[in-house]
């Protein structure tokens, strides 16, 4: 059984088709699926989507695109969300600063100083809860390590969709923390060929960002659960390992480390 570690089912791209989505996965042995909370809202309809699905589990957050929704009153109520027994995590949290070196379209986009402090937040908010956090990081390593450092003595989690190099990843294992990949590892041009064959096996889970970067095979549609097998597919032939080997320690990571259950 393959596990994705991160999807957003709660998306309108699966509008009345979650059973579609959901029978593929299973039928490619895609067993359990965490839905990701990126605000309020989804974090609200991943407990939701956890409830009625026992394949689903959920987290809740705030992606840093959403820090400027950030409030106390909104903590509170993701405190509240989060006391279902399948939230097993708080996360899509961290730092995005690609759109802070871009055009002035985005001049509503969260400052650094923003991210930030959402980003603290919600690390406060995952050590009251004592879950675990899934972790955002585009082109913002340097803060995204300092802050984590910073709360390392109490924090558990796993860096997603990586996609910086083998000095970042071993700091990022220095912390304690694993990293998942997702299906842009496939693509041609991926740059994280040396990364995966540097780090330990047991130091990676699987994912696909659902609906985003759908892998090689599939590039250009709607990604979805059930395409996580190619992500472990191409873990195995970059370690020259067997695709079983991949399947059963990721697995093995994935219910360890979010406490999922049968």
């Amino acid at each position: 059984m393959f596990i994705d570690t991160h999807a957003h089912l709660d998306f309108p791209d699966y509008k009345a088709e979650i059973g579609a989505v959901l029978g593929r996965a299973k039928d490619a042995d895609v067993g359990k699926i965490i839905n990701v909370g990126v605000d309020f809202i989804s974090s609200r309809k991943s407990a939701d989507l956890a409830r009625h699905y026992p394949e689903i589990y959920g987290s809740i957050g705030f992606h840093p695109e959403a820090a400027l929704e950030l409030d106390l009153e909104t903590i509170s109520s993701l405190s509240t969300i989060a006391q279902h027994k399948k939230i097993v995590a708080v996360g899509e949290i961290g730092l995005d600063y690609y759109n802070l070196r871009r055009s002035s379209k985005y001049a509503r986009y969260p400052s650094r100083e923003q991210q930030i402090f959402c980003f603290e937040q919600m690390l406060d908010l995952a050590l009251e809860l004592r879950l675990p956090v899934i972790v955002h990081m585009r082109e913002s390593e340097i803060d995204t390590l300092a802050v984590l450092k910073s709360f390392s003595s109490g924090i558990r989690g796993v860096v997603h969709c990586f996609s910086s190099d083998f000095e970042v990843a071993q700091k990022i294992l220095d912390l304690g923390f694993l990293i998942s990949f997702t299906g842009n590892i496939t693509y041609p041009k991926s740059e994280a060929k040396d990364v995966i064959k540097k780090i330990p096996l047991g130091s990676i889970m699987l994912e696909t960002d659902s609906p985003l970067l759908a892998p090689q095979p599939y590039r250009g549609k709607r990604n979805e659960p059930a395409y996580v097998v190619e992500v472990a597919k191409k873990i195995a032939e970059i370690k020259n390992i067997s695709l079983s080997e991949v399947e059963q320690s990721t697995t093995k990571k994935a219910e360890s480390f979010f406490g999922l259950s049968d």
